[in-house]
């Protein structure tokens, strides 16, 4: 459904993106992940036609963003950077100016939208009396008015409270039970990407230093949380089964390796084993292993 192949793009001779690909399918929630000027917003600008890039194309439902931008994004809704309102109109004069700009304003199918998003108390109102939540919730309905296929999402739970990014992720969550929806979603917060996103891209300088299922995200080496005593010689006992130890209270085992061996042999030879609980390796621990010096491509 969206496709990006080879994105280049410098400013002032600084590389943001560096030969970017990725795919999106139908109906699929992919996250791009990354620290703040890692590319992301870069790669969302080119995907709008809003950034030009220096080499690499779009294409969304297989129509190229650079050769037919307008037919490209037809069917694209998106919440790109902050977004930008007429503060002394009220936010439904706003939808139905904005909406002109780029096909028309269906007033029956806005009352619609506005109250999915729970503004139909305030839509009246003017814009610079809404909280930063109740812009965001105007902002999606803004993007999901031309009825798109596809849901571009620039961190659009940046500096909401919790409450309000666990409605944003139900109601996205929703929408893909609905209709089917493609989204796109870029964010830092590595928690809601977990939550949502179906795949994640992970970049750090521009380049992509991962791809991979958010659901198996597993290490090839399993992981457990520990609690032995004495620890002198466990760890020569940990290396005949192949194991290490990664850090204080925590260890690795083959995926081959049983642990109930290890227990046997630390029990034989006088240690203690008061905790052996398996660890879930999240997209966190993920992340920060890339970060703190993982290189190159990497794919669950």
């Amino acid at each position: 459904m969206l496709e990006a192949r080879g994105l280049c793009k410098s400013f002032s001779g600084k590389p943001a993106l560096d030969h970017f690909s990725f795919k999106v399918q139908r109906g699929e929630i992919y996250g791009l992940l990354g620290h703040n000027g890692a590319g992301k917003s870069t790669a969302l600008g080119i995907i709008l036609g809003m950034v030009t890039p220096n080499a690499g194309d779009v294409t969304i439902g297989g129509v190229s963003v650079r050769k037919d931008r307008a037919h490209a994004l037809a069917k694209t809704g998106a919440i790109f950077e902050a977004p930008a309102f007429y503060d002394y109109l009220s936010g439904w004069n706003n939808l139905r100016i904005l909406m002109s700009y780029s096909g028309g304003f269906d007033a029956a199918a806005a009352r619609t939208i506005v109250e999915r998003v729970g503004l139909t108390q305030r839509i009246h109102s003017k814009v610079r009396t809404y909280s930063h939540g109740m812009r965001q919730r105007l902002a999606l309905a803004q993007a999901l008015l031309p009825e798109p296929e596809v849901l571009l999402l620039d961190e659009p739970t940046d500096g909401l409270d919790p409450a309000g990014i666990k409605w944003f992720r139900d109601f996205i969550l929703q929408l893909r039970r609905e209709r089917g929806m493609t989204v796109l979603f870029n964010s830092h917060l590595l928690a809601e990407v977990e939550l949502m996103c179906d795949r994640v891209a992970i970049l750090r300088d521009g380049k992509r230093v991962f791809e991979g299922a958010v659901g198996g995200l597993h290490d090839e080496a399993p992981l457990f949380d520990v609690d032995f005593e004495p620890w002198d010689g466990v760890v020569p006992l940990l290396h005949t089964l192949g194991g290490a130890l990664v850090a204080p209270g925590r260890i690795s085992l083959p995926p081959a390796a049983d642990p109930a061996a290890l227990v046997e042999l630390l029990v034989r030879s006088g240690i203690r084993v008061r905790k052996l609980a398996p660890v879930r390796r999240s997209l966190e621990d993920l992340y920060m292993d890339i970060h703190n010096g993982g290189t190159g491509d990497q794919r669950t």
